[in-house]
């Protein structure tokens, strides 16, 4: 190994042995606040304190609407939010790429086909009972799959044409999706039809454990699977050469990073719909916060986005009571003015 390479394997790796980890601590303690503030705010206020310490003063309706409204849209709430900001975190790293994003590149869109093209046939599929909870998310996994290796395959032959062509590829990916997700809707039923207007706009509304548990536990596994990636990512910005002389098994790593952005996009949109702008904002935030490598930037996101998300939720439940708004309207809100000043940031 070249003197050159020893150095830059060292720089890179002084800095994760003294990452701001006290940082990772308090992103913990803020999701925990959010947490506790959207179970108990509501139509029905639920005492969270009386509630852990001495049951005598909560009634049973409130009880009820702990555990059985609250406690899974929360849980659900916060899993998609740190699904999408980790994915977009992978993303980034991996175009190396500040715009790339689950949904501004199109693969929200391809999940978003994939589960919609689940709700109108999969009565013609006639599936076993028991695949049925796991039939929405597997094709809304197999619709990010197949969108995501399409855009890197295309952007690898490009070499990286850097933002105009991503942007250009990801409008050119969202317009198919959304003359399949037209197509779709044109098919569907009356009930239907109700269902892909979810989908559109992106709700937490009416979560239970029987639907939020399996997506939990395909976003639990693919953020085990893109976690430890963090080290390599650095190396990866570096370029893919360089990467490769330093040890990383470039190709390996590209099928791990595609499969586990899969697999959470997939899973979150399965069950929530499109939520925009999650994946774009929230990475660029920690990186505010806390620097650059991957060994932070990837937990740092996963914490904000399910903060970001549970507080998103918790706006889209209470701003317009009785009413609940989309928390896809808000989240865009929130992300919107930001990606504005990220491209005139870019630009000067």
């Amino acid at each position: 190994m070249s003197d050159l390479s020893l150095q830059r394997r060292q720089g890179l790796a002084l800095p994760l042995l003294s990452l701001p980890q006290p940082r990772l601590l308090a992103l913990t303690g803020l999701l925990l606040v959010a947490a506790a503030a959207a179970v108990s705010i509501g139509a029905v206020p639920v005492p969270l304190l009386e509630l852990v310490v001495d049951r005598s003063g909560v009634t049973p309706l409130q009880r009820m609407v702990f555990t059985e409204l609250r406690l899974p849209r929360v849980a659900l709430a916060g899993a998609v939010g740190a699904a999408l900001a980790l994915a977009g975190a992978c993303l980034q790293g991996l175009f190396r790429n500040p715009l790339a994003e689950p949904q501004l590149i199109g693969v929200s869109s391809g999940a978003a086909l994939g589960a919609i093209a689940m709700i109108v046939f999969g009565e013609a599929l006639a599936l076993p009972e028991a695949l049925s909870p796991y039939s929405l998310p597997a094709a809304a996994i197999v619709g990010a799959v197949a969108v995501t290796g399409a855009l890197y395959a295309f952007a690898s032959r490009q070499g990286h044409g850097g933002v105009t062509t991503l942007l250009l590829v990801g409008i050119a990916v969202n317009a198919l999706a959304g003359v399949g997700i037209g197509l779709f809707t044109w098919l569907a039923n009356d009930g239907e039809l109700r269902s892909l207007t979810f989908w559109s706009l992106g709700s937490f509304g009416g979560t239970q454990w029987e639907t939020a548990l399996p997506a939990m536990v395909l976003i639990a596994a693919a953020t085990a699977w893109l976690l430890p990636t963090a080290r390599r990512l650095d190396l990866l910005q570096l370029g893919e050469l360089e990467a490769a002389r330093l040890g990383v098994c470039v190709v390996a790593l590209k099928r791990r990073l595609v499969f586990g952005v899969a697999v959470a996009v997939g899973a979150g949109v399965a069950v929530a719909g499109i939520i925009g702008f999650v994946g774009l904002v929230v990475p660029h935030i920690a990186r505010l916060l806390g620097g650059v490598h991957h060994r932070y930037v990837l937990p740092a996101s996963a914490l904000l986005g399910a903060t970001l998300a549970i507080t998103a939720d918790l706006g889209a439940r209470t701003l317009v009571v009785p009413a609940e708004m989309p928390v896809g309207l808000i989240t865009s809100a929130i992300g919107a003015p930001f990606f504005l000043w990220l491209v005139l940031r870019l630009r000067r």
